[in-house]
């Protein structure tokens, strides 16, 4: 099963949660690749001026995993943007997570993970499960290695 990790990550903390779900989905005999999501030129943290290179053909992939990480307690405008115009999700099996700086998924990652299943569905996927990961908690550690375990198990 070939499964694409489709991540934009503006700090890079969600891109490390990504990595260590590749491990994970690799350790248990699965193609897991990276695709990072990239705007052109500079956007500021929170900025919604932003430009995408044209989108990504996923329908190589069996399965996809999106993540991106909650701004202002929304999905980031640039995973929605970049799920908006994504092409070959028709049919596949998906799974959104989002990180988030706030202990509670409350405070922004429902909403953005409801945000994100529906750009999905739109496309035609099938959404599987999904995770939230929450950065500053003092618990950051158990909450990265139950997505990680939430989402590996999907696939």
């Amino acid at each position: 099963m070939k499964i694409g990790l489709v991540v934009y990550s503006w700090s890079g903390h969600t891109k490390q949660v990504f990595e260590r779900l590749r491990d994970a989905l690799s350790a248990k005999g699965r193609n897991a690749s990276i695709v990072e999501v990239e705007v052109l030129g500079e956007r500021p943290q929170g900025s919604r001026t932003f430009q995408l290179p044209d989108p990504d053909d996923l329908s190589a992939y069996d399965a996809l995993v999106f993540g991106a990480a909650v701004e202002a307690f929304s999905l980031s405008p640039v995973m929605a943007e970049y799920l908006r115009r994504a092409v070959g999700l028709g049919g596949k099996k998906v799974a959104c997570l989002v990180s988030q700086q706030f202990p509670f998924a409350w405070l922004g990652g429902n909403r953005a993970l409801r945000q994100m299943s529906k750009a999905c569905k739109a496309q035609g996927a099938s959404v599987i499960g999904s995770a939230v990961v929450h950065w500053t908690s003092s618990k950051r550690e158990a909450s990265i290695a139950a997505a990680v375990e939430r989402i590996s198990t999907l696939f």
